[in-house]
């Protein structure tokens, strides 16, 4: 059968988010050139200045937008944008205003920036009216702590936002982002953390440098390791280290820094005051409370356990080898007393079929089954978490449980979109449940991982190697045991404390090597000021302890809670969605300038640049995360979801495209599928338009929802890489490709006449290809074959009253066909909010 294919136009349009038809210049077309991470590590706390360069290497004034992650922990307290001899200082503001302040500056023709969190670990930066050839530098400066366990410190700092399982009906309006997953009902705003990724081969884009001054800070600095990255390490005065990153490093991969403080402390329960400012020693100010659980072991106590365990797609690989065996040795700590059940799971729910589906006795025999059943697991599908998880918590929730410790271990890369919504829906099944979450990938989602513990009073483990794995399951061996203290309480002495503030909001348990910090706000502190620590041990009966205190004026302590105090609020509201929780988060985090999911950094140049609004729109397409790779095709229809227990039918074969211009591969949505057999169908159908960068293909009416842009590689000697058959959610291909085009029109309406007239020229020849993708999806194409034969005659007339016709005309069929009418509203929806 013959496929015909239209070729592209001669002149290459300037269209958003160009991928093959971008312009091309000597300096290349990417706009991020350079990432300096510059980290001052003290003790158990981590100041960090992150510089994103970006530079317009196009004739045109350019707006960038970057998707990029931050330690989900971090408190980020400044921005500043500098561009020649100007330094911009940016302000926080209400979410909404920030980035109507943001639009009404480009719009006025001057430079502008405005960075936004979508996640408590992906944030988007947007910088507008570059100037060609112009250099603009955007500073953030965050302050995070240093998780301590098992007497060690890890410097954490995430470098590529890994593509997610969009779950969810998508959205019929406009699209909150600019990514290339479509907004859904379950993720309403999965536009904004799925940002294009870079096609293997693709020369590297961006220059990294990362460097970390060391001061322990009279604590015992002993090993240091990274465990990602090869490291530079130099001593210097005063017992400072310094570690840099070697050069040539790409995007692609969490960087982790492990440091050894041995028996860091010997005080059972510390409090540390820092007051608000030098001459108000008294107070206010912000408290920071650490217990160290106390020495041994708990005794073993009857237990409820189910393994819940990621076998999507994404897992496949040495994440796949690492979550088998990380479940296993869980299996193996089980003993006859324990009850037990294996859930494994992507878009579909599978037990093992000797056991059954409810909580089995631990004994030999069924321990065996059940490693048996992990053994054979396969990485495939995509990541439907949620259903699993009630599964799961239904289990421990059942009438015979009374008496037994009940914990739930979630063995997953946490790669899904619909954080908030999961959240929401376990929220009333947690009471008296532990949840422990073992983090696998180097590019974990550690954000969603850590509030899914944090709910559950449990611990996140992050496993980013091989190499990592055994250390890690010694450490969850300790954390599915039984706590050392329970029912953990406060009690204050001359300290008046804000109830309200306190962070976490649910203090949990102590574990083996895992202290307990909890921070709030205070009022007044008298000089005998003290907490008592009250609690229950293992074998029930009670424990005390009263603390030490210290006044230590800190920079970094009131920051650090208030992102904490943050991110409980915002939990809480990702549950009710209550107006006053909404107020809340937007005072404390304007009070205490620290950014949130409410909030905006925005930089707004006083000068005026350009005129009106930047004619070119990049998106920054990020690094493929490392041990991921993309697949050589994309079926265009799906088999029906495996039966559980069964493994998937194999995928049908695909067309794949050869290399791209440019020595990158081309994405497999720049390549059509491969015939289906039998009559060939009644119209032929082109190739879409090639993706940005390589950007996530979507699916067609047939696919299923899912995440089908990347699988994880195996490994070099091992046998062939795990397919992921599933797909992301999204509009049809034609409905964003006719987004992007109203869009264009819209940033181009001010253009010059000739380049109007040109840019009707050129999309008439677009819509040919656009009208053929419609055809393919089955979509309607009268609208769009009417347009093209209006616009045919764009290249004659001159008059200005025709032009402007022709465009409004253009305006309103697009419009009306992506299901809006003319005179609405284009402005975005609050995407930020919860919406029932």
């Amino acid at each position: 059968m013959t496929v015909p294919i239209l070729p592209l136009p001669d002149v290459a349009p300037s269209v958003p988010d160009a991928g093959l038809g971008a312009l091309a210049t000597e300096r290349g077309n990417l706009p991020l050139d350079s990432v300096d991470i510059r980290a001052d590590i003290s003790g158990l706390v981590a100041g960090v200045e992150i510089a994103q360069g970006f530079r317009n290497p196009f004739d045109v004034p350019v707006e960038a937008t970057y998707i990029f992650p931050l330690p989900d922990r971090a408190a980020v307290t400044r921005m500043r944008m500098e561009a020649a001899d100007r330094v911009v200082e940016g302000t926080l503001k209400e979410r909404a205003q920030a980035r109507a302040d943001y639009d009404a500056a480009l719009a006025a023709g001057q430079r502008a920036a405005i960075a936004e969190e979508d996640r408590p670990d992906v944030f988007t930066m947007r910088v507008g009216n570059i100037l060609p050839g112009e250099h603009v530098t955007v500073r953030l400066t965050l302050h995070q702590p240093l998780p301590y366990e098992d007497d060690a410190a890890t410097f954490r700092f995430p470098l590529v936002v890994a593509p997610r399982y969009i779950p969810g009906t998508p959205l019929p309006d406009e699209q909150a982002g600019d990514g290339t997953a479509a907004d859904t009902d379950l993720v309403p705003d999965a536009s904004r953390i799925s940002p294009p990724v870079l096609l293997p081969g693709f020369p590297n884009p961006v220059r990294l440098s990362l460097s970390a001054g060391i001061d322990p800070g009279g604590l015992p600095l002993g090993e240091i390791r990274s465990s990602l990255h090869v490291v530079a390490q130099e001593g210097g005065d005063s017992g400072r280290t310094a570690v840099r990153l070697q050069p040539g490093e790409r995007l692609d991969r969490d960087f982790v820094l492990r440091l050894g403080y041995a028996h860091a402390g010997t005080t059972a329960a510390a409090l540390t005051l820092s007051p608000d400012g030098p001459g108000e020693p008294e107070g206010p100010g912000t408290f920071t409370l650490t217990v160290l659980p106390p020495a041994g072991r708990a005794a073993p106590r009857p237990r409820d356990v189910v393994l819940l365990l990621d076998r999507s797609g994404s897992m496949g690989g040495w994440s796949m080898v690492a979550a088998r065996r990380a479940a296993a040795r869980i299996v193996d700590t089980l003993t006859d007393q324990d009850r037990f059940a294996v859930i494994a799971f992507d878009h579909t729910v599978s037990t093992p079929t000797a056991l059954g589906p409810g909580l089995v006795r631990a004994t030999d025999r069924n321990r065996f089954r059940a490693v048996e059943f992990l053994a054979g697991l396969q990485a495939h599908g995509g990541t439907e978490m949620l259903t699993p998880l009630l599964q799961a918590t239904a289990l421990l929730n059942g009438d015979d449980t009374a008496g037994r410790d009940r914990v739930l271990v979630l063995i997953t890369d946490g790669q899904v979109g619909n954080e908030d919504h999961i959240l929401a829906r376990l929220d009333p099944s947690l009471s008296g449940l532990r949840i422990h979450a073992v983090g696998i990938d180097q590019a974990v989602n550690a954000g969603f991982l850590g509030r899914l513990a944090m709910a559950g009073r449990g611990r996140l483990e992050l496993v980013e190697s091989e190499d990592r794995l055994d250390e890690a399951m010694e450490h969850i061996h300790h954390r599915i045991g039984a706590p050392l203290l329970t029912a953990v309480s406060l009690d204050w002495t001359g300290l008046d404390v804000d109830p309200d503030s306190i962070a976490p909001r649910r203090l949990g348990a102590l574990f083996p090597g895992v202290p307990l910090t909890v921070s709030g706000r205070y009022h007044r502190a008298s000089a005998d000021a003290r907490a008592t620590v009250r609690a229950v041990a293992a074998d029930g009966a009670p424990w005390q302890q009263d603390t030490t205190t210290s006044v230590t004026p800190s920079a970094a302590a009131t920051p650090i809670w208030a992102r904490a105090h943050l991110r409980d609020l915002e939990d809480r509201y990702a549950v009710t969605g209550l107006p006053d929780l909404e107020r809340r988060i937007v005072e404390t985090s304007l009070r205490f300038n620290v950014l949130c999911r409410f909030t905006a950094f925005v930089a707004v140049d006083s000068r005026k640049v350009t005129e009106g609004h930047p004619t070119h729109h990049v998106v920054q397409p990020v690094e493929q995360p490392a041990g991921w790779q993309l697949p050589t095709a994309v079926p265009m229809s799906h088999p029906a979801p495996p039966a559980p227990g069964q493994a998937p039918p194999a995928a049908p074969a695909a067309f794949s495209a050869p290399p791209a211009p440019g020595g990158y591969a081309a994405s497999a949505e720049s390549a059509p599928a491969a015939p289906p057999a039998g009559p060939p169908p009644a119209a032929p159908f082109s190739a879409p338009a090639p993706a940005p960068y390589g950007s996530a293909p979507t699916r067609g009416p047939s696919m299923p929802r899912g995440r089908s842009l990347l699988r994880r590689t195996g490994r070099p000697a091992g046998g062939s890489p795990a397919q992921d058959h599933s797909a992301i959610p999204a509009r049809s291909r034609t409905h964003q490709l006719l987004d992007q085009e109203l869009k264009h029109l819209t940033t181009t309406a001010t253009a010059p006449s000739p380049e109007r007239w040109q840019h009707l020229s050129d999309l008439r020849t677009r819509l040919l290809g656009i009208t053929e993708t419609a055809r393919a999806e089955g979509l309607p194409t009268a609208p769009l074959l009417t347009l093209i034969q209006t616009l045919e005659i764009t290249d004659g007339p001159t008059q200005q009253s025709r032009l402007e016709e022709l465009w409004t005309l253009t305006v309103q069929t697009l419009t009306t066909y992506l299901g809006g009418t003319p005179s609405q509203s284009r402005e975005r929806r609050p995407f930020w909010k919860k919406h029932s």
